[in-house]
């Protein structure tokens, strides 16, 4: 049943994912489920919700991923990752890529952990650090960073900074108050490359995925 509504969100969407891709979003599902009962990983209870809020609003950035994202093999940094998303997701459906996922709640990276190894995933890292520390240990390392629902917009630009390589793109997942957040960005350090609209399959609310870039001012002449 699950499988039936998981595929039509997926063909609404454009992607075309084989039978192994769909069997691993749903394993994927079912124990984010079973920890969700123990550990609270998520405040969104139920299959159905699960599957249309979580899975479908975090493979639906896909697409515009891959507009943007032309290196090979692209590493990308999740912050605040929490249960996985939308970095498992992506790296199930996008096995070369690279994804790096910080979270520094240690009940939620032991199941990121544990679905890393359920699913082999081997694209994927895993560390339990603040966002502040992982980017004084990998500082400019990353061809993109991502977020959802983890702060604000002014915010979630300030702590990405550091990861980004040179030409790196950041990516925010944000609802319609993104025009809000917009206000409080400084547009002299981050230009608006794309604002995506997102549909969300069956589901009525709006979703949109921001694409900036740091403007990198070049040092000041010495006199």
């Amino acid at each position: 049943m699950s499988e039936g509504l998981l595929a039509l969100g997926i063909e609404e969407l454009g992607l075309e994912l084989s039978s192994t891709n769909i069997a691993d979003l749903e394993l994927f599902l079912q124990e984010m489920g079973r920890w969700n009962q123990v550990h609270n990983l998520t405040a969104i209870e139920g299959e159905k919700d699960s599957i249309r809020l979580h899975l479908i609003d975090s493979i639906a950035v896909l697409p515009v991923l891959r507009q943007f994202l032309k290196a090979p093999s692209p590493k990308i940094a999740d912050l605040g990752s929490g249960g996985g998303l939308p970095a498992i997701p992506i790296a199930i459906l996008q096995p070369g890529w690279q994804l790096s996922l910080i979270e520094a709640i240690r009940k939620k990276t032991a199941f990121l952990q544990h679905v890393r190894g359920k699913l082999r995933l081997k694209n994927i890292q895993v560390l339990c650090e603040r966002v502040e520390d992982a980017a004084v240990q990998q500082p400019a390392q990353f061809d993109a960073v991502i977020s959802r629902a983890f702060t604000n917009l002014a915010r979630f630009l300030e702590l990405s900074l550091p990861f980004l390589k040179p030409e790196g793109l950041v990516f925010a997942m944000k609802a319609k108050r993104a025009d809000d957040e917009m206000k409080d960005v400084c547009m002299d350090d981050w230009r608006l490359v794309a604002d995506e609209p997102l549909h969300i399959p069956n589901l009525a609310v709006e979703r949109r995925l921001l694409v900036l870039s740091p403007v990198r001012r070049s040092a000041p002449p010495f006199k």
